[in-house]
């Protein structure tokens, strides 16, 4: 047999398999209600339009659309993007716009072209696991910072920093990595105020900052906050955007903002991934975007998603038990949000109590770099319809009594054996 561990490289011994990918093998037994994965509802994916879309793409440029294309991206589509970014509050240029396959590429290819082993990426706390897992595969260290219902704290981040450069650390620092509207897995918003003193700190110790924005558009209510990427004015914000939560995650396409020369370099390590993103589903995207699909769909999701969202809000209040620390977010947007648990309990001990109930979550400390946050979790919205949101969150405050009283049992028995 051969021994491939001594043969693979050390990027790939740092690899790991994906925390959620691996629980929803669990939740995708039919009598399973998940609020587990970060899906999309599938029954409003615009599949009439797309058809339409797709025929007429093949009549009129079918040769060209199933050729290789620029690794840059369709120039038409990036047109369509700068105009479509403009309306959410960013101005840019069509040169400062590379298409990539959905924003999970986006995050390899940002680790790839800034992260050497054990530099230091400073992220959320929590932060989206897709995330941990590309920064972890070309080994770099992430540092999380604590947060709260305004998002990532900067005094802490710039004390964190101070601590790391006394003890030899400063030219390891590079990135931090933040997604500011309707964070995946807590669902909050960084206030404007918050991100202007992240742009401050990244501005002091000379930082690059990733704005991951896969929900900025899913704003349910209150006022959409400026964009990292507006406040900035010295080409240090580099943004992600992905198609897959305002499209159809399965054309996966999204698209990367930054500066001309980091535009270059991640070209560079695409065309050394994937030549080009596909030409055939840009070329539809593009269609889809130019005859004003994409706004009615967008306004099609929000409506579905804000109703679901408020029937798990309001069961959670009603069904949850009252225990001294347990509580949740209350998103604007998004997909998610973020149940904190009494500390003494464990997320993942619940988590089979749950699935005896057939309801599923996503375990928290999966949300964490060193594995912290075990008293938590992620609840999704998105893709389960009403009725089992609400079924679903009863059975999980079955599941969450059930276990206070075991633990109760726990303690009483403890007591006895040790007076």
């Amino acid at each position: 047999m051969i021994n491939y561990e001594k043969l693979f490289s050390k990027n790939a011994l740092g690899m790991k398999r994906s925390e959620i990918r691996e629980l929803l093998k669990v939740t995708r037994r039919p009598e399973i209600i998940s609020f587990a994965g970060g899906l999309p509802a599938p029954e409003l994916f615009p599949v009439e339009q797309v058809k339409e879309v797709t025929d007429y793409i093949l009549d009129t440029e079918g040769k060209i659309a199933l050729q290789y294309g620029p690794t840059e991206g369709d120039q038409r589509l990036k047109e369509e993007l700068v105009k479509h970014m403009e309306e959410e509050g960013l101005k840019t240029n069509v040169e400062n716009v590379l298409v990539v396959s959905a924003s999970q590429q986006a995050l390899d290819l940002i680790a790839k072209v800034f992260l050497n082993r054990k530099d230091i990426v400073f992220v959320e706390e929590p932060t989206y696991v897709g995330g941990i897992q590309a920064f972890n595969s070309y080994g770099a260290r992430m540092v999380a910072v604590k947060s709260d219902d305004n998002g990532i704290l900067p005094d802490e981040l710039e004390t964190t920093i101070e601590g790391l450069i006394k003890n030899g650390f400063r030219s390891q620092l590079k990135l931090i990595y933040i997604i500011p509207d309707f964070q995946n897995p807590s669902g909050i918003t960084t206030s404007l105020e918050r991100r202007k003193k992240l742009l401050e700190v990244a501005e002091k110790y000379d930082l690059i900052v990733i704005e991951d924005t896969p929900y900025r558009q899913l704003r349910y209510r209150g006022e959409s906050v400026t964009p990292i990427y507006s406040l900035d004015t010295n080409d240090r914000v580099i943004s992600l955007f992905t198609f897959s939560k305002i499209f159809a995650p399965g054309f996966r396409l999204g698209w990367i903002v930054g500066s001309k020369e980091v535009i270059e370099k991640i070209i560079m390590a695409k065309q050394a991934a994937d030549l080009c993103t596909s030409p055939f589903t840009q070329s539809i995207t593009y269609e889809y975007l130019k005859r004003g699909y994409l706004k009615e769909q967008i306004k099609k999701i929000k409506e579905n998603y804000k109703e679901k969202m408020e029937i798990m809000l309001d069961s959670l209040e009603k069904e949850l038990p009252e225990l001294e620390g347990l509580k949740w977010t209350e998103p604007d947007g998004g997909l998610f949000l973020w149940v904190t648990l009494p500390e003494y309990m464990d997320s993942r001990e619940l988590f089979l109590k749950a699935i005896d109930k057939k309801v599923a979550y996503v375990v928290g400390d999966a949300f964490h770099p060193q594995g912290k946050m075990k008293n938590a979790f992620r609840l999704n919205f998105s893709y389960p319809s009403p009725k089992k949101i609400r079924e679903g969150v009863k059975r999980l405050a079955e599941a969450i009594i059930e276990y206070e009283d075991e633990i109760k049992k726990r303690k009483l028995k403890d007591a006895v054996i040790f007076p």
